[in-house]
Parts: structure tokens; sequence; C-alpha cells
């Protein structure tokens, strides 16, 4: 993950000029890198205060947006240090509980909130454990630790880690006093991961699906010869590498699939020509597959005119009336300048 690159993300449309953006990129690298001791503590209870978003876009009412309308928000505040982070965000089958995993090595859960309305209105139960490596211990190196993907299969959880390129097993219910109980391959060789643009998406397909309940993953910014993001499906009759077109402002964050086997990208922008933004891409769920090069229709496209920070975790739930809603959360990086923002838009084709 570019982390120094994204660490002027809250600055927003508020700061100009390079050499701003440039101090406070070196002040947001130092904030996110620190890994201190006290990471490694027991179960943390977690007091979490929300600001609601009633617009997605900036002095605008307007709700939908493509084939998405948006149905609020939350600005997420913590006096608790570790709180933040976010690198994935998985729901359970009721949509309210779920589990996060931060990039510091944290599990991270907790239940969301609904007001009268259903909008978004906070988060409650909230608590933060350290993650266990397959010594049993509490990593006291982020690198070690770089949770970036989760994916949640019955009675497991997968977490995909770029740092250390691996996908480890957790039982789901004693997750925070049990180090890995296995290795899931995933395939893609090692040697080619970027630094910093590994595996940052772990997606569990529909097991009535074209792959068959099958966990996907997808590379950040790592790209083969032709310039394509590393892909594979890691299980299953599709078993194989594939690759992601890439688009060269874009890097991918995290995915999770539809209920017709359709695959959500979450991509992020970061650069001084075109500054901060965020799309979402559909790839088909056909496509997939060994050997292919998938690309998809952009359903939503942001930049900072709109309530993003630094985009980093994706869902996909269905509610009570049976739609499906998208549900998108930041990754501050542990730094006073960015945002820890949680987005809900309802798929309306």
């Amino acid at each position: 993950m570019p982390r120094a690159a994204l660490a002027g993300c809250a600055v927003r449309a508020r700061l100009a000029g390079r050499k701003v953006v440039r101090f406070f990129t070196v002040i947001g690298l130092v904030a996110a890198t620190l890994f201190p001791d006290e990471m490694a503590a027991s179960t943390i209870r977690v007091e979490v205060t929300a600001q609601p978003i009633m617009d997605f876009k900036v002095g605008s009412a307007q709700k939908h947006f493509g084939k998405l309308e948006f149905m609020g928000g939350l600005l997420m505040k913590s006096p608790e240090p570790l709180f933040g982070a976010i690198s994935s965000i998985r729901f359970l089958l009721d949509g309210q509980n779920f589990l996060a995993v931060l990039d510091t090595g944290h599990w991270m859960s907790g239940t969301l909130e609904r007001g009268a309305t259903g909008a978004l209105s906070g988060l409650s139960n909230v608590s933060i454990d350290a993650m266990l490596d397959q010594n049993g211990q509490a990593a006291k190196r982020k690198v070690d630790m770089d949770a970036e993907g989760l994916a949640v299969r019955g009675v497991q959880a997968f977490v995909s880690y770029e740092q250390q390129p691996r996908i480890d097993i957790y039982p789901y219910e004693n997750r925070v006093t049990a180090k890995p109980v296995g290795h899931l391959p995933h395939l893609i060789p090692d040697s080619e991961f970027r630094r910093n643009a590994g595996m940052e998406t772990l997606a569990l397909s529909p097991a009535d699906g074209p792959l068959k309940g099958a966990m996907v993953t997808v590379a950040e910014a790592s790209l083969d010869r032709n310039g394509n993001l590393f892909a594979a499906v890691l299980e299953g009759p599709r078993k194989g590498l594939f690759a992601v077109a890439k688009n060269a402002s874009f890097s991918v964050t995290d995915g999770a699939f539809l209920p017709d086997g359709d695959l959500l990208l979450l991509e992020r922008r970061f650069n001084f020509a075109e500054g901060i933004g965020m799309r979402i891409r559909r790839i088909k769920a056909d496509a997939i597959r060994p050997g292919a090069v998938v690309d998809g229709d952009i359903l939503l496209e942001a930049d900072l005119s709109y309530q993003i920070d630094n985009m980093e975790g994706l869902d996909v739930v269905k509610a009570p009336d049976g739609s499906l809603r998208l549900i998108l959360v930041s990754d501050d990086n542990h730094s006073f300048l960015q945002r820890n923002v949680m987005l809900e838009f309802k798929l309306t084709e």
C-alpha cells in the first residue's frame, strides 16, 4: 500500500501547493509506521463516536450516482489510538455484526447501528485484538502482520498479508487466542509482488456461482508482463491465475462478490496530477477464469468533491427489504490528517 503518498489524503482541497502536500506526507508516513508494544495488549473495548454524512457529493443533495443510490455515511472517531487503519471489513449474515482487519495486525469487531429511518447511525460493541502469528505471538513489527484482505467462510477467517505474502487461516470463533491453523496457497509467485502492492483483496465467491465458493485474490498494483494486475482463483473448478486490466491512475484496494457471482472491485487513486479519487468496477462472473484478462463497467467514480478518503474496504450486504447494499470504509493510516469514513450505497439496477 503506498502509505507515504496517501498520508495527504485528508488534507483534501483545503491545502494547496506541492511542498505542503509533501510535508504532510512525511508526517503521515511516520504516524502510520509506528508500532508500539501496547499494540500487543489483550482485548481493548473501544468507544466510537459517529457524525452522520448526509450527502455524498459535497454541497449537493444528489442521491443517485449511476446505478447506485447513496443511503448515508458516518465520520467515525475514537480516543483509542488503535482505532482506524481499516483494511477490509466483512459483515456477518445478519448484516449488522462485522469483523475487520487493521493493517497494524489487529482484528476489529463490532455492530453497525441504524437509526429509525434505517440510515447508518454508529458503531457499538467495538473491540480490538492483536492477531497472533504462527508462533502464537503478537507481532512486534508491522511488516510481519500487514493484514490487507479478509474473507469469512463457515468457521474460518482467511487473512491476506501484503509485505510478507501469505494467506493465513484462523478459526473464526477463537481467532483472538488462536494462531493460524493453516495457509491457503495464493498461486501468484512471491517474486511478482511489488513492495507494498501485493494481495490487497481477498474475496469469497458465492457457492452457487461459477466459481463455486472459491476464494479470489487481486494484487493492488503488482503487474504482469502485459501491465495487468496479477489475480488468482485460489480453489475450485476455475482455479488458476488470471489478470485484471490496470488503469494507470487507480490501484485495487478490496473486492466483494454480488450474489450473481459478479465481482466488485474498489480502487483508489493518488497522484499530484489528478489528486485523490476512488471508483468501483464490476467484473462479470463468466469472465473470471484462468488465463483471462478481465475488465468491467465503472459503477461509481469520485474525487475530493465527494465525501471520500483513503477508501480501502468494501463489502456487500443484503438489507431486510432484499436490496443489495455496498458498504465502504476508509483507512486513516492512524494519521491525524485522514478520516475514518463509512459509506453506504444501494445497488439500484
